[in-house]
């Protein structure tokens, strides 16, 4: 039987997608359901049909998983934010456990049997609820033409307005709700990306968990004026001001007709130009994970990176630290590195440090918190590492002193959704540090680098997620390799790692 857009089919959803759509067959064809709960029985209204699959669109649950539970948010269908949040938690943990292990068997080519071996229980949260120190709100207008603030559906720009997103913090709606108050009442208008006009495009707001401290940056699509940035600024100021632990205010010039958020000026318009968080060390060896003392302190901008979750983030620094096994003694170095935040502490453990980031303003602040936590033996370096560890590691390879610097212990990785650069794995081969600890927020670009890694004489030990985004489909992964120095020799390492890239 062939089916076409429209048809209004009853499924029951026997597995789910990597992007949390649930997946049933009618008669062996796949159909993949948004919103569909893994043991749901579901009808739902074909959207597109392609050769060997459907997508299809949730019309009714006719009879409920047992893992389904009633959403807190009332838009949570709309909204691209949170692709899980009708699946019990419980089981949203199972399933991002599995989509690691899938992707390690799958992408990766590792056999089950040895996934299954180094795969360790997921981390998660204690509430997934509020978690997020950091939420950015696109700012339109409404079917009223008022400044409206919430998130974009998925898949599109258009705004669902929301100023209470139950990931982000409380105090988020009463600041959200003071800007838009402000701009109705002053007519600012709103960026529209239609045709690039309007002025406010974006409010980025920032808590600290452990100091409470607010900073909110609003982006504009427009360069100061005499009067300032924003019309009658002092007035939105001395609202702002109001609120609670406010501590900075800020703006970000962005003028472009582009997707990025963040423009490259930004300038401080109230209090300071940083808020103050901390992390926390745990014992993850422990299954309480209880604190063991150790803390660390970090300053934050607007355009810092920085972990959104910071509860689960001392989970998950304090896992890399545990797996790369410091004594004291070792060399280690951190790429892509950001504020210092893991470089500083895997510092409280080793010998020295090197930290590695692309963004000058980056590397300056984790020279600051550097600076901030007494900490002497952590040194950073500007640029990208696919290219900044080869010109380390020409320059240091015949200095015999130097030996350590050019033979680290243990590398940290830390890259962005795209995984390492194909030169830097290169170099972390050619630089064959005992261990290698990869932190990464994507397993499918997690797995094509293990499998680079591991041929090239790296063992799989340990794996093990953590879940950062609770009723999201991301997940982040913390993993250590372990060099084989009885299955290869270096130069056969690299000779064959050669072969692969070419």
């Amino acid at each position: 039987m062939e089916y076409k857009k429209n048809d209004v089919i009853k499924v029951t959803i026997e597995d789910m997608g990597t992007a949390g759509e649930g997946i049933g067959k009618i008669n062996g064809f796949p159909l993949f359901v948004k919103d569909a709960v893994i043991g749901d029985t579901v009808e739902a209204k074909i959207t597109k049909v392609k050769k060997n699959y459907a997508y299809a669109r949730l019309e009714k649950v006719l009879a409920p998983s047992p893992f389904r539970v009633e959403p807190v948010c009332a838009c949570h269908r709309q909204c691209g934010g949170c692709q899980l949040q009708s699946m019990d938690y419980e089981k949203q943990l199972l399933f991002k456990q599995d989509k690691v292990k899938n992707h390690l068997v799958r992408l990766g080519g590792f056999a089950e049997e040895e996934v299954k071996r180094v795969l360790e229980p997921v981390v998660g949260m204690e509430s997934p609820y509020r978690y997020r120190n950091k939420a950015q709100y696109p700012i339109g207008k409404d079917r009223e033409g008022n400044p409206a603030a919430g998130f974009y559906a998925g898949r599109t720009h258009s705004i669902i307005a929301n100023t209470d997103c139950f990931l982000g913090r409380e105090e988020n709606r009463e600041i959200l709700e003071t800007i838009l108050t402000y701009m109705k009442e002053f007519h600012v208008p709103p960026y529209e990306e239609e045709n690039g006009t309007g002025l406010v495009r974006h409010v980025l707001i920032r808590t600290a968990f452990a100091t409470g401290q607010i900073m909110v940056c609003l982006v504009l699509n427009g360069h100061k004026k005499p009067d300032g940035y924003l019309p009658h600024q002092e007035e939105l100021l001395k609202r702002l001001s109001q609120i609670d632990n406010m501590t900075s205010v800020s703006v970000s010039i962005n003028t472009e007709k582009t997707n990025v958020i963040m423009g490259k000026e930004v300038r401080t318009i109230w209090g300071k130009d940083t808020i103050r968080d901390c992390i926390r060390v745990r014992d993850m060896e422990k299954e309480d994970m209880p604190f063991t003392g150790e803390k660390l302190e970090f300053a934050i901008s607007p355009l810092s990176f920085y972990q959104v979750n910071p509860l689960q983030t001392e989970k998950l620094y304090s896992l890399a630290l545990q797996y790369a096994g410091l004594t004291g003694k070792e060399t280690v170095w951190d790429l892509y590195c950001g504020i210092g935040t893991i470089s500083l502490f895997l510092a409280t453990r080793a010998g020295q440090v090197y930290g590695v980031e692309v963004l000058p303003q980056a590397i300056e602040d984790a020279r600051a918190n550097a600076e901030r936590n007494h900490i002497e033996n952590a040194a950073f370096f500007t640029g990208k590492a696919e290219e900044v560890l080869p010109e380390f590691y020409e320059k240091h390879r015949h200095e015999k002193e130097s030996d350590s610097m050019a033979r680290p212990d243990v590398i940290v990785v830390d890259p962005p959704r795209k995984g390492c650069d194909e030169k830097c794995l290169k170099v972390m081969l050619e630089m064959a540090p005992e261990r290698i600890v990869y932190v990464s927020c994507d397993s499918a670009t997690l797995a094509r680098d293990l499998r680079i890694l591991c041929d090239g004489g790296y063992e799989l030990r340990r794996v093990r997620p953590v879940d950062q985004f609770g009723h999201t489909v991301h997940v982040e992964t913390v993993v250590l390799l372990s060099y084989n120095s009885r299955r290869f020799l270096k130069e056969k390492r690299t000779k064959r790692f050669e072969k692969i890239i070419m």
